[in-house]
């Protein structure tokens, strides 16, 4: 295996997950990019970022997109180099719209485009080294494929799954101006839950499927949750606010991944974003990428 390109670039889109029910499972594109142009060098790796996290994230072997280059490059046997690392940032960083999974899985595309043989790195080997990097795929499914995603992990590791969306899908995002770090709202989970409690998401994930297909009149009862939103509220209380005031106005509204931004799957009125941003939310209307991550 060899380097045949010295430079590549890569978009990749935001990401939400869980879509209420769907705990650690799926997952949503969503028409906000970042892009990355990476190159390589002779000398020391250098990381340059506009834009989310510019003068925040580390500037060099530590960053997340070139340690996802070198996991990509290392899986399909091609020599290291240097690298020089622009990103231009637009995802939110620690507001649940898959920053992380989308640097992931930016970086391991960046490799793939390097390589002389990409086929080392197809949809099924990114998957699998991002959730490495990762931990799960309900995020870097939707960042890699697109759309609407199923995510899970077997013994023979991870996989993901196309999830129908009708045409007229518009969902709405709304990002607080605070950050959350998702281990902090992933520590305030419970180890066990009750069978009840599985049960019902069990239930209402199979009714989000049918809801995202086409059956819009079963949005409501399909985004309730007993497995992860309450147990998070006390950490995100604006947010559980938001999503509780939204639903008894009958949108169906949920917690966008880890928190702490509102994902609305529906376009959310004039009357209601208005009132919204005046209380210092910014309304998102992105639109559903059909595909994810790409070169260009």
């Amino acid at each position: 295996m060899r380097l045949v390109r010295d430079q590549v670039r890569v978009r990749v889109p935001a990401t939400s997950a869980n879509l209420g029910p769907g705990f650690d499972t799926l997952g949503l594109a969503l028409g906000v990019w970042d892009e990355i142009s990476v190159r390589a060098v002779a000398g020391e790796t250098t990381v340059t970022v506009t834009g989310e996290g510019a003068g925040e994230l580390p500037d060099g072997e530590g960053h997340l997109v070139v340690r996802a280059v070198r996991a990509g490059l290392e899986h399909a046997g091609a020599p290291q180099a240097g690298l020089d690392l622009i990103c231009h940032n637009v995802i939110p960083h620690g507001r649940g719209m898959g920053s992380s999974a989308a640097a992931v899985v930016a970086g391991l595309i960046a490799a793939r485009g390097l390589v002389s043989e990409p086929e080392a790195l197809d949809d099924d080997a990114v998957l699998t080294l991002a959730t490495q990097l990762e931990g799960h795929p309900d995020n870097a499914a939707p960042a890699l494929l697109g759309g609407a995603t199923a995510a899970w992990v077997d013994a023979l590791g991870p996989h993901a799954a196309a999830v129908p969306l009708h045409d007229d899908f518009a969902p709405t995002v709304l990002v607080p101006e605070h950050q959350l770090l998702t281990h902090t709202a992933r520590a305030v989970l419970p180890r066990e839950v009750p069978h009840s409690d599985a049960a019902f998401n069990v239930a209402r994930t199979a009714l989000l499927i049918l809801a995202l297909g086409g059956q819009t009149d079963l949005l409501m009862a399909a985004t309730e949750d007993q497995l992860h939103q309450h147990y998070r509220a006390d950490a995100m209380r604006e947010t559980a606010e938001v999503v509780r005031a939204l639903r008894e106005a009958g949108w169906p509204a949920v917690i966008s991944g880890a928190g702490p931004s509102v994902l609305v799957l529906d376009d959310l009125d004039a009357p209601t974003t208005g009132a919204l941003t005046g209380h210092g939310w910014r309304v998102v209307r992105p639109g559903v990428p059909r595909a994810g991550a790409h070169l260009y």
